[in-house]
């Protein structure tokens, strides 16, 4: 028996019971006050009986010196066994203060009697020294606090009252305080508290009082509130007392919150608010066992508790607290872990445990076997009551493993050592495992590893101590036991490493609904630099690593949604220590989506009622204040109406009769609206439904009987002019009047559970409203028998899934139970699931059918789904079938390219590089990408460049941009069916080029070519402004000069020879030709770039306008390019490196004409070829070309040339008509380097000013 808590008046008695046993005699007692034993103090007011019970005399107060208030526990022990201590008991004394009512009162008045004491004395109150007998529903009611309330006082109750406090030992009382009684004036009066509701804590179970009361004129009424929501006063568990005190019946720890006392008389209220908190006191979900153990083995003892408040865990051992230390750990669910025992650890452990509502205790024993020598410690058992093993036989040395050999530390840390050892020489048998014994230099107590392996392994010794010497040893043991130990060696482990502390002022606040900031200062830590700090948040299960400074926001945070932040510093050595977890809250925001589970329900002509839920808890974003309905007559504006948030639904009156009204509903936090849902219609009825006679029969009633349930089904009243507000159902043996139902009148089946097998049931059904109940329907059934075996269903068969398009399969099967014609004899139904194949979170969804097939809609394009089939029937479900498997279609990608990056290339200003990742959404296997890019970000699309790449590539270089100019690229991906959306556009800049040789020749050096140097003279009158490079202008030489004129004037007769043979050949077809034809198309690689003539088909002329993208099947041409003068440049010096430009129009009016796409093409052989260059003029004759600048030295240094040969052919047609004879010939090529197509807009084609270019690498020839 332990002593229990109690309440003495001052100068009373006080008794304290306590009584222990033990089957190994009787144990000793004696008493401690608040932890001190009451042997030691001298007191004769103090007795202890034999039996163990306290007596103290003449109690004092705990106001007096050595008062008699405190906690008090009993101990009781046995000489060499050990001992417990009791529970604490709390002794409090009684004082009384005296009654302090209210003089006068024309209303409401309370009379207080304060009185402290626990367990609460009983009070009594008297009127004229004779006991008042209360009426918990009359006028006067005794309060939980001991006041006395009186509601609507009268002149009968002023009178002389005093309280009488009694405990089982005696009884005091108050001082006499008369109570005068006021007439009403009946003038209005403010309302005033009389007794504000302060905070009650109520142990679980008990009943509980909030004291509310007020005065004023009118007479005020009361309103209790929790959480916004009115408290039903009338109800099982809540009452009101004396009109104004809120009665909580058997407290439970779901009605822990705060509460609202509403004072209201129709001029004013006034509130007053006041927490109830729940108390459970410590009860014990896993006690300690009995425990038996040996030395140098380590055990844990358990204890799990729970209680509200948490109850706090303590140990005792032998009547004193344990202190936790290296050895004695009490972890953090309450457990006792002991390492490394010794013999002093025996005895009795006792797990203690306390709150506010009380205090518990529970006791083990813990018993330490002696040592059997030579012997490996044995499994030791878990109870007291475990039967103990006989001794076990000794055996001798000589069949024990002899001592291992060689101990070594391989690996020495902080806080483990890793060991090695080699086996003993003499065995004796096979060696089942070693244990490894260590312990601290100087300590006794010594702690022990084992590891079940038969071979020298090394092995670890966690969990020690840094810079701390250790000594350790090793045995090896087989089937009869332990062998011999080895020699001890001392290690002594490593300063810890210095890791950071945790860091200072950790702060986190939200920003908005989806972000959030969290800062903090630096650790306290040594000279070692702290490399960055890492942060972990709860909601997204994720890290921030390197975060360098002193604050990070979190972007992309779910809205008002409750975050735990851990920061964790961390250097060279690793993550410091944590500062404790941060949390926050994101602020709200307007809800995310509508209400849901929208109805209307037309009550009458003119009504409807509108019924909603809210919107899910994810989308509410914050608190719901209410909720706004707009609603409206087809053809006029609508209207709105508010509503509480604690109201879901709303009854709209005075419509229209025969109208049709539309509804929609929306949610609103403090932040604002959310979205509204869709428009819900309903119409009014021309006229009210006929409520003057009862309803008519239900027109049909089914039943279908199973074990123990009828599940009844039927259909309404034919008559529809009738209202039927509900339906009630009757059941029994025999008889339908036994049992009876009602239900809505919306219902149209209902499970009668809870009958009896193999019964015969006669059930009826009737509908009623307002005027009555109609005529009943009967229906009679038998349950099934309990014990009749039911054959298990077989499963579907046949099951075959067939895509139809890229998000939907249509699912089919047989199903064996029912007929060949596929036409089931009894109701069921059939579920479809289906999943993504090969998935690893093993969600499904599911689906309910009637029929033999169903269409699955809502899959992912280019994915593979398994489906399985189950049928249905009554309560028998059958397993799932044979899954099936069908893959959807392909389509085009729905999502653009992730991560598209351009960067700049070191040393090339002109050229980028652009990156990316495949889109998310593929839809199907991706066949290539295409590359926009253009330097006017809001020009259309089409006439962006663009490049097209290969599927295998996520990387793509782009040469020949101007230096500093700003350009957007954009990206999209394509498959099998089409091409997707384009990604974001990405803004990139060009470097400035270093000097304009660099510029001019970012791609590689490459020489001018002669073409160059002759457009540019075409168009320059002066030779001084030739361009300066590595080339440097021809020598003045006379004779050079003679020789290139003379070699021109031999290619001009030449030139006009051969275009007069052109123009006889082309006849009249040569001339329509000629009316209509361009220059030759281009037929470009991504590396490098040929130019060609484009074979047309016979009878179809070239046309200027076509381009060879316009004749590509999949790529539509989304800009203008280069003109043909403008189309590339060859690799090397002794190449052709550049085109002639087109000479139609001024320098000044040059744009680009043509369309440009860079195609992935075989690579052509580097070897040189022609190049045909197709020169129209307009303006210019062919003696004023041949006139200009160095033209015959250009063509004799040409003619001198063997690495390539290059063909001019000049038509001085103004159509250009020599272009169809070239395409009727086999023309050689040549390959040339790609041109950019923005060059066009970043400078003529000429070269930089300065010096002409050397002519030693001319390669025309005639």
């Amino acid at each position: 028996m332990e002593p229990s808590d109690t309440t003495v008046m001052r100068g009373g008695l006080l008794q304290l019971d306590c009584q222990a046993r033990s089957v190994q005699g009787a144990p000793l007692v004696a008493w401690r006050k608040d932890g001190v034993l009451l042997s030691a103090l001298v007191d004769e007011r103090r007795q202890q009986l034999n039996n163990g019970t306290l007596l103290v005399r003449e109690v004092i107060h705990s106001r007096h010196h050595q008062g008699d208030e405190g906690g008090y526990q009993c101990l009781a022990w046995l000489e060499g066994v050990g001992a417990i201590v009791s529970r604490t008991a709390k002794v409090t004394s009684l004082p009384l203060l005296p009654v302090t009512p209210q003089p006068s009162s024309r209303d409401t008045t309370l009379l207080r009697c304060d009185v402290i004491g626990e367990p609460t004395p009983v009070i009594r109150w008297q009127k004229d020294r004779r006991d008042i007998v209360l009426d918990p529903a009359g006028r006067a009611v005794a309060l939980p606090s001991g006041a006395l309330q009186f509601s609507r006082v009268q002149p009968s109750d002023a009178a002389a009252y005093r309280c009488l406090a009694e405990d089982p030992a005696e009884a005091r009382t108050s001082t006499d305080t008369v109570l005068r009684v006021l007439p009403e004036s009946r003038q209005p009066r403010s309302l005033v508290f009389l007794q504000r509701p302060s905070p009650v804590a109520a142990l679980e179970g008990r009943d509980a009082v909030f004291e509310c009361s007020a005065s004023g004129y009118p007479a005020p009424s009361f309103l209790w509130t929790k959480a916004g929501s009115a408290i039903n006063t009338r109800s099982e568990r809540f009452a009101l007392l004396g009109g104004s005190n809120l009665l909580i019946r058997g407290v439970r720890l779901e009605d822990a919150g705060v509460y609202r006392c509403t004072a209201l008389n129709g001029h004013r209220n006034i509130s007053a608010s006041c927490e109830l908190s729940v108390l459970a006191p410590p009860r014990f979900l896993k006690a300690p066992a009995n425990r038996y153990a040996y030395e140098s083995t380590d055990v844990e003892m358990e204890c799990a508790v729970t209680g509200s408040p948490p109850p706090t865990v303590r140990w005792a051992k032998n009547g004193d607290m344990v202190v936790p230390s290296d050895y004695f750990r009490i972890l953090d669910g309450g457990n006792l872990q002991i390492l490394g025992l010794v013999k002093s650890d025996e005895g009795f452990y006792q797990c203690m445990a306390e709150n506010a509502a009380g205090n518990a205790q529970v006791a083990a024993q813990l018993i330490l076997r002696e040592p059997v020598p030579q012997a490996p410690p044995p499994v030791p058992p878990t109870s007291l009551t475990d039967s103990s093993p006989p001794p076990p036989v000794v055996p001798s040395s000589s069949a024990l493993p002899s001592a291992p050999c060689d101990l070594v530390p391989v690996l020495v840390s902080s806080r483990s050592v890793r060991l090695a050892w080699r086996p003993p020489e003499e065995t004796h048998g096979k060696v089942q495992g070693y244990t490894v014994y260590f312990s601290e230099e100087g300590i006794n107590r010594e702690r022990s590893v084992s590891t079940s392996h038969s071979a020298s392994s090394p092995l670890t010794v966690d969990g020690l101590k840094p810079e701390q010497p250790y000594v350790f040893r090793v045995v090896a043991y087989n089937d009869l036991g332990s062998g011999a130990s080895s020699a001890t060696i001392s290690v002594t482990t490593k300063p810890e490493s210095q890791v950071p502390g945790p860091v200072e002022h950790p702060q986190a606040e939200p920003l908005s609904p989806t972000s959030a900031l969290a800062s903090w200062d630096a650790p306290v830590s040594p000279d070692i630099p702290i490399l960055g700090y890492r942060l972990f948040w709860t909601e997204m299960a994720t890290g921030k690593e390197q975060v360098t400074g002193h604050s990070y926001r979190f972007e992309g945070l779910r809205k008002f949604t409750q975050y735990k932040v851990r920061i964790l510093p961390y250097n060279q050595y690793g993550l410091g220590e944590s500062a404790g977890d941060l949390v926050l809250r994101t602020l709200s925001d307007v809800p995310s989506s509508a209400p849901q589970n929208i109805s209307l329900e037309v009550l009458s002509s003119r009504s409807i009622k509108v019924c909603w839920l809210p919107p899910p808890a994810d989308s509410q974003n914050g608190f719901i204040t209410g909720y706004s309905i707009r609603h409206r007559k087809t053809g006029r504006r609508g209207d709105h109406e508010t509503i509480e948030p604690n109201n879901l639904w709303y009854l709209f009156t005075g419509l229209d009769r025969g109208s049709q009204y539309s509804f929609q509903v929306s949610a609103m936090t403090v932040n604002g609206s959310g979205p509204p849902s869709e428009w819900h219609a309903a119409e009014t009825p021309e006229n009210d439904l006929d409520e003057s006679q009862v309803p008519d029969q239900p027109s049909s009633l089914h039943v279908r009987p199973l074990a123990t349930s009828i599940i009844v089904s039927w259909t309404p009243p034919l008559s529809h002019n009738i209202v039927v507000r509900g339906y009630i159902i009757g059941y029994g043996v025999g008889s339908p009047y036994a049992e009876t139902v009602r239900v809505d009148s919306k219902q149209r089946y209902y499970s009668i559970d809870n009958l009896e097998p193999s019964s015969h049931y006669v059930i009826s059904l009737k509908s009623f409203n307002n005027a009555g109940e109609g005529v009943p329907l009967y229906e009679s059934a038998v349950t099934r028998a309990a014990t009749e075996s039911s054959t298990p269903m077989i499963p579907p068969v046949g099951v075959q899934a067939l895509p139809l398009t890229p998000d939907s399969v249509r699912v089919s099967w047989a199903d064996n139970s029912i007929s060949k014609n596929q036409k089931s004899s009894e109701q069921c139904f059939y579920t479809v699931k289906w999943m993504v194949s090969y998935s690893t979170s093993g969600k499904y969804k599911t689906t309910d059918t009637t029929a033999l097939s169903h269409t699955v809609t809502g899959l992912k394009p280019n994915t593979m789904y398994e489906f399985a089939v189950m049928v249905t029937k009554g309560r028998k479900s059958s397993t799932w079938s044979m899954t099936t498997h069908a893959t959807t279609y392909e389509t085009a990608p729905s999502s653009a390219p992730k991560d598209l990056t351009v960067i700049s290339r070191e040393g090339k200003p002109r050229a980028a590089l652009i990156s990316w990742q495949p889109p998310a959404e593929a839809n199907g296997k991706i066949t290539g990408y295409i590359l926009f890019y253009t330097v006017d970000r809001n020009a259309p699309i089409d006439t962006w460049f663009m490049e097209a790449i290969g599927a295998d590539r996520l990387t793509h270089q782009v040469a020949d941009l101007s230096p500093d100019t700003t350009y957007h690229f954009r990206i999209q991906a394509k498959n099998s069916r089409g091409v997707g959306p384009l990604s974001e556009p990405v803004l990139f800049r060009t470097p400035k080029a270093e000097y304009p040789d660099k510029m001019a020749n970012d791609q590689g050096e490459r020489p001018w070519h002669p073409l160059h140097v002759l457009s540019y003279v075409f168009y320059n009158s002066s030779p001084a402004d030739l361009p300066m490079g590595h080339l440097h202008p021809p020598p003045k030489n006379g004779l050079l000069v003679i020789v290139v004129v003379s070699v021109g004037a031999l290619a001009v007769v030449t030139v006009v020879i051969v275009a007069l043979i052109c123009t006889r050949r082309s006849s009249d077809q040569g001339r329509a030709a000629r009316r209509s034809c361009g220059p030759p198309d281009l037929w470009i690689h991504h590396e490098e770039m040929e130019l060609k003539s484009i074979e047309k088909p016979g009878g179809s002329a070239p046309s200027v306008c076509e381009s060879p993208i316009q004749s590509h099947p999949e790529i539509s041409p989304v800009g203008h390019g280069l003109s043909e003068s403008h189309t590339g440049s060859k690799r090397d010096g002794d190449d052709v490196s550049s085109s002639i430009a087109t000479l139609e129009h001024p320098l000044a009016a040059r744009r680009p004409t043509r369309t440009k796409l860079l195609m992935p093409m075989d690579p052509q052989p580097s070897n040189p070829g022609n190049v045909i260059v197709d020169v129209s003029w307009n303006q210019v004759t062919v003696s004023s070309f041949l006139t200009s600048h160095s033209v015959a030295a250009m063509a004799a240094e040409a003619s001198a040339s063997h690495s390539q040969q290059a063909t001019v052919t000049m038509s001085p047609s103004p159509e250009g008509c020599g272009a169809e004879e070239a395409t009727s010939r086999t023309v050689p090529t040549a390959c040339v380097r790609p041109t950019h197509p923005l060059r066009s807009f970043a400078g003529p084609l000429l070269p930089p000013t300065g010096k002409f270019p050397s002519l030693n690498q001319s390669v025309i020839s005639v």
